[in-house]
C-alpha cells in the first residue's frame, strides 16, 4: 500500500470503535462500566456513546507503554505524516513530553541551554531531573512587549562558555507565532554532538503548507513536542513527541515517558490523535490554505481599524519567520489593556481570545474557524473603540438631578461610581504601558531542584526582594515563569506580577493568590 493510501487508515480509532460496539459484560475499570453507571446529567451533556468508548487497556486496544498493535500502527502513521523517524502519543499533554525530553537527555548536575521564556513545563523538567539551566535571554520586541526567540549568536556564545552542556532546548514558535532561526541553531548545536530539543507545542500544523514556517524536524531538530490539540483536530490534552536522528537514547526516553504519563491513559484522547493525523495527512494543504486565507482576511480588516495594529513579520533578531495563522492585535493605543479588551470582547461581544497581555490580545486561527468567526472578530474589534468611547461619554448621562426618590438617587450614584472605577481601570496608563517582562539574565544561584526541596518560609512581598524564590510563579497563559525556584526575587519581577494581577491577569504557582506574600528559601 502506498504512503498516501496508508494515511487513510485509522488503526486505533477503528479498534476503539470495534470495542465500543462489542456487547459484553465488563468486570474491569472504569467503574461506570461503559456508561451504564454514568450520571444522567453527563449523558445529557455528552451523549451515551462517548462513555461506551471510555475503555482501559483491553488486549485489542494495545498498551501505550509497550505498543505492539493498534497504538504502534497509529504512531508509525503519525511519524510518516509529520516527517519523523518515530513518534510517541502523549495523553498527558505536551507538558509530559517536555519533561520526558529533559529527563532523557540530562542527569542530575548536567547543564542544559534553554531560553528564559521557556514554558513552565521545562522548569518542572529541571526540578525532576536535577539539571542545571543555562539560560539564554530571548530577543525582546519593546514596541509590542513580546519576547522573540533566542538567536544563533546567543546560542553559540552559551555553548562556547558551557561546552559540557548535554542539550539545547528552544521554543518554536512562541505563543505569538514568532519563529527563530532554528536551522542555524540546530547546526551550531550539532557541532557539539548534542541534541536540539524543541517545544513546538504551537506548530503542529507547520508541515502541511508551504506558506507556513519550516517544521522543526525539517530544520534539524532531534526531538520535538507538538500539542496536536492546539492547532489541529485532536482533543484537549492530546499531543505527540517526534524523534529524528540518533542523538536521543530512545530507551531512556521511553522510561522517562513512563514516569510522566498516566498508567490509565484515555483511549478517547489517543484515538483523537489517530483521527487528527488522518485528517491533516489527507487534507492538510487544503485545510491550511483555508486557514491562512481566513487569517489574512482578519489581518487585513483589523489593521484598518483606528487605534488597532496587527503584529507582522519583522526583520529583527529572534524573528526569522511568523506563523500568519497566529493573530496578535495591539490595543494599548486605545488607552486600554489587553485584559480590559479581553473582558469586553468575551463578556459583551461574544468573542474570546486565546491570550490577553498588557498591551495586546492573541487569537489562534485554525482549521476549526469559519468565515462567520472572522466576521464576528472583525466586528467586535470595530466595536471595541466605540464601546470604550461610550463608556467614557456615559458620565454625561449619569445625571440624577430630576430624581425625587432618595433610593433611586443612591442607586444611580452607585452605578456612577462603578462606571467611573471601570473607566479608571481601563485607561490607567500604568497598565497600558506595561513594563518589560523581567527575565533573569543569569542562572539561578542554586538549581531549581535544590531550591524546590530546600526548607521554605513565607514572607511579605517587599521583604522577599533579594531572597531566593521557592515557588514557580507565572502568568497563565502564556505560562512563562517570571520567578522560579532558585532565582533571586527582584523588585521588577514583583512589580510586574502585581501589575498583571491588578490589570485582571491570572497568576499561577503562588501560594498567596493576592501576591501579598511569597515563599522563599529559608536562610
Amino acid at each position: 500500500m502506498s504512503p498516501a493510501n496508508s494515511q487513510q487508515q485509522t488503526p486505533l480509532l477503528d479498534a476503539l470503535r470495534d470495542r465500543t460496539n462489542h456487547p459484553h459484560a465488563p468486570f474491569y475499570a472504569p467503574g461506570h462500566k461503559r456508561g451504564q453507571g454514568i450520571s444522567q446529567p453527563l449523558i445529557d451533556l455528552f451523549g451515551a456513546t462517548v462513555f461506551r468508548s471510555d475503555l482501559p487497556e483491553l488486549p485489542e486496544l494495545d498498551n501505550l507503554f509497550n505498543p505492539e498493535g493498534a497504538i504502534a500502527e497509529a504512531q508509525d502513521l503519525a511519524a510518516e505524516a509529520f516527517g519523523a523517524q518515530s513518534t510517541r502519543f502523549l495523553a498527558n499533554g505536551s507538558t509530559c513530553g517536555i519533561i520526558a525530553a529533559i529527563l532523557a537527555t540530562c542527569s542530575p548536575g548536567d547543564k542544559i541551554i534553554l531560553p528564559r521564556n521557556i514554558h513552565t513545563s521545562a522548569i518542572s523538567g529541571l526540578i525532576l531531573s536535577g539539571a542545571i539551566p543555562i539560560f539564554v535571554n530571548p530577543e525582546y520586541n519593546s514596541d509590542w512587549d513580546i519576547a522573540n526567540s533566542i538567536t544563533p549568536e546567543a546560542t553559540a556564545a552559551a555553548l562556547e562558555q558551557h561546552p559540557d552542556a548535554k542539550a539545547v532546548m528552544m521554543v518554536y514558535p512562541t505563543y505569538h507565532g514568532v519563529c527563530g532561526d532554528l536551522r542555524a541553531i540546530a547546526q551550531i548545536t550539532h557541532q557539539y554532538n548534542i541534541p536540539l530539543l524543541v517545544d513546538e507545542a504551537h506548530g503542529a500544523h507547520f508541515n502541511f503548507h508551504p506558506n507556513l514556517p519550516e517544521p522543526a524536524l525539517s530544520a534539524g531538530a532531534d526531538l520535538t513536542v507538538q500539542s496536536i490539540h492546539k492547532t489541529l483536530g485532536a482533543m484537549t490534552q492530546a499531543s505527540m513527541l517526534h524523534l529524528k536522528g540518533d542523538r536521543i537514547d530512545i530507551q531512556k526516553l521511553n522510561r522517562a515517558l513512563q514516569l510522566v504519563q498516566s498508567t490509565s491513559p484515555s483511549y478517547i484522547l489517543l484515538a483523537s490523535l489517530d483521527a487528527a493525523r488522518q485528517q491533516i495527512a489527507l487534507h492538510g494543504k487544503e485545510l491550511m490554505a483555508q486557514t491562512l486565507q481566513l487569517a489574512e482576511k482578519a489581518r487585513s480588516r483589523i489593521s484598518q481599524i483606528p487605534g488597532l495594529s496587527v503584529l507582522e513579520p519583522l526583520n529583527t533578531p529572534g524573528c526569522a519567520a511568523l506563523d500568519r495563522t497566529r493573530l496578535t492585535v495591539k490595543v494599548s493605543d486605545l488607552g486600554i489593556t489587553g485584559f480590559a479588551a479581553d473582558e469586553i470582547l468575551h463578556s459583551q461581544l461574544a468573542v474570546t481570545a486565546e491570550l490577553p497581555m498588557p498591551r495586546h490580545l492573541t487569537f489562534i486561527i485554525s482549521l476549526g474557524n469559519t468565515e462567520s468567526d472572522i466576521d464576528n472578530l472583525v466586528k467586535a474589534c470595530t466595536l471595541l473603540e466605540g464601546r470604550r468611547k461610550k463608556e467614557e461619554g456615559s458620565s454625561a448621562t449619569d445625571s440624577v438631578t430630576d430624581v425625587t426618590d432618595v433610593t433611586d438617587v443612591r442607586k444611580k450614584e452607585e452605578v456612577r461610581k462603578k462606571k467611573s472605577e471601570r473607566r479608571r481601570k481601563m485607561s490607567d496608563g500604568r497598565f497600558a504601558q506595561s513594563p518589560t517582562l523581567p527575565l533573569s539574565p543569569s542562572p539561578p544561584l542554586v538549581s531549581p531542584r535544590e531550591a524546590f526541596f530546600f526548607p521554605a518560609e513565607t514572607v511579605s512581598a517587599d521583604k522577599a526582594v533579594d531572597r531566593l524564590c521557592a515557588e514557580l510563579i507565572c502568568p497563565y497563559p502564556p505560562g512563562i515563569p517570571v520567578l522560579m525556584p532558585g532565582e533571586i526575587i527582584t523588585p521588577a519581577a514583583v512589580d510586574y506580577l502585581q501589575q498583571i494581577l491588578a490589570a485582571g491577569g491570572k497568576i499561577t504557582g503562588c501560594s498567596d493568590p493576592g501576591l501579598q506574600t511569597l515563599k522563599v528559601v529559608r536562610q
